[in-house]
């Protein structure tokens, strides 16, 4: 009965949903620069507005600090829930940055504020915590079920073959993998994000959509053992957004498609850092566009066609001859002044 019930869940909400590979991918991950993630408590226990509830002050009392101080802050920054795991040391109240790979212990109501005016503002230590280092690669998955049936049911599935994956590779000790609560994009459960050395070492973080089980060898055997990164999955990563690097035709990476054709991806906001952290963001309520249209590129760019080209190449073409003659005049006139001046000399030496 059980394993019927498994069945059911799975084709209505989990890896062989529907809507399963229907949107693209790419660029829809808003730009940032550090991610903060605060453990609390257990995922099952979260309520769907974890940063919103009378019952979970801690979150709330950040969410609304982050509100109050977000224009104060040098980096972009998200802020998200992250479970508190005792076994892997990590308790209700300590603090993960990255990509710093830096945590505090103690978070509490009462020193919050100063927390995001030493940490988060200014940059600095914090006065009121000692930093320790993080250490190897750090993997969330989002499993914030009572914020969308989605990820309750694809979240717990990725997060135990991740954990048996890691385990027979005997990477316990260098893989963490943690449930986070809801970072913007339910539609594309399972999401997850990846936190790891790229191959020059610094600290990278990319987003994955669509994940299925299937995808986890993958995903460590590629992406955290060698640093390729999976480009069918791929949401978007730490830093400016996909378009604003690579341009709008390097988004044919989803799916195997041109995410420039069709309707425009949607950036999806995560809850504690959203603009809109009480209201609804399943769709993407910040409304921005990462998608690059066709009229825009019409109005920015010369048409990429033969005839553009030829007509590119005239303009070029005809304005060289006009450079080279107004040259030709400039060195005419200078040598012309200078030979007068000369006979002026001589003459006036004459007349001495």
């Amino acid at each position: 009965m059980a394993s019927e019930n498994h069945t059911a869940d799975d084709a209505v909400n989990g890896f062989t949903r529907p809507e399963m590979y229907t949107k693209n991918l790419a660029g829809t991950v808003d730009a940032y620069d550090r991610h903060v993630f605060l453990c609390y408590k257990s995922h099952v226990s979260w309520p769907p507005r974890v940063e919103a509830s009378d019952a979970d002050p801690l979150p709330k009392r950040v969410a609304a600090t982050f509100k109050a101080r977000k224009n104060d802050m040098p980096l972009k920054t998200k802020i998200t829930v992250c479970e508190a795991r005792e076994e892997a040391g990590f308790s209700d109240g300590d603090v993960l940055i990255f990509p710093d790979m830096i945590k505090y212990r103690g978070l509490e109501e009462s020193n919050v504020d100063s927390f995001f005016e030493d940490v988060l503002v200014n940059v600095k230590p914090w006065t009121a915590g000692v930093p320790e280092a993080l250490s190897g690669s750090h993997v969330y998955v989002c499993a914030h079920g009572s914020r969308d049936v989605r990820c309750g049911v694809c979240g717990p599935v990725l997060i135990k073959k991740l954990n048996e994956e890691i385990e027979l590779r005997g990477l316990k000790d260098q893989i963490s993998v943690t449930a986070c609560s809801h970072i913007g994009g339910h539609k594309y459960a399972g999401n997850v994000i990846i936190y790891s050395p790229g191959a020059d070492g610094k600290i990278m973080g990319h987003w994955y959509g669509y994940v299925t089980p299937n995808d986890v060898p993958e995903l460590l055997d590629q992406h955290i053992a060698k640093g390729d990164v999976i480009q069918r999955l791929l949401r978007g990563q730490m830093g400016p957004s996909v378009a604003e690097v690579k341009g709008a035709d390097d988004q044919k990476v989803a799916n195997g498609e041109d995410t420039s054709k069709g309707k425009n991806n949607q950036v999806e906001s995560d809850n504690l850092s959203s603009k809109e952290n009480v209201a609804g963001c399943c769709q993407g309520v910040n409304g921005v566009s990462c998608c690059r249209s066709a009229s825009l590129e019409q109005t920015n760019g010369i048409e990429e066609t033969p005839e553009a080209h030829k007509k590119q190449g005239s303009k070029v073409s005809c304005n060289w001859p006009a450079l080279q003659q107004r040259d030709i005049f400039t060195a005419v006139g200078v040598l012309g002044a200078v030979a007068v001046i000369a006979v002026a000399y001589k003459l006036y030496r004459r007349a001495g």
